[in-house]
């Protein structure tokens, strides 16, 4: 399998990934939460905050698949290493609030460590695109 294929199908699994779980947080947050990792539930009217994080969740992902589709690959790439710094900013929010370190380190820090390393893949994919498109100069002859 090539690498292309490869990132192709490791970035269309972080798309339909994001995007399930941004859509469970809106849609269903009460049931969703605790998957997060933090240890309580939000109190007074924190539960819409897991609406915003839900909302968020589903953007990134439509920003990833829009750029897999019309086909611009090194902008995908970029993407996943931008959008990885939520998932480790989620890692650090579990951390920081006293939640499961099992969650905040094997859910979003392996994520967003993935997401890093489809994200250089696809720029290594492309780098070799990027180069082999650069016209070679011509080498003056003698005359």
């Amino acid at each position: 399998m090539s690498l292309k294929k490869i990132n192709t199908v490791l970035a269309a699994a972080f798309i339909l990934f994001i995007l399930w779980f941004g859509m469970e947080f809106i849609v269903r947050p009460e049931t969703t939460a605790p998957d997060f990792g933090l240890p309580s539930w939000p109190s007074g009217d924190g539960g819409g905050f897991l609406i915003v994080k839900g909302i968020r969740d589903v953007v990134l992902a439509l920003v990833l698949g829009i750029l897999l589709l019309t086909g611009h690959r090194r902008a995908l790439g970029w993407a996943l290493l931008v959008e990885a710094l939520a998932a480790y900013g989620d890692m650090s929010t579990v951390l920081a609030h006293h939640g499961s370190v099992a969650t905040a380190l094997g859910v979003h820090g392996l994520t967003a460590t993935a997401m890093v390393v489809n994200g250089l893949l696809i720029m290594h994919e492309t780098r070799k695109a990027e180069v082999a498109a650069i016209p070679a100069r011509p080498v003056p002859q003698p005359a």
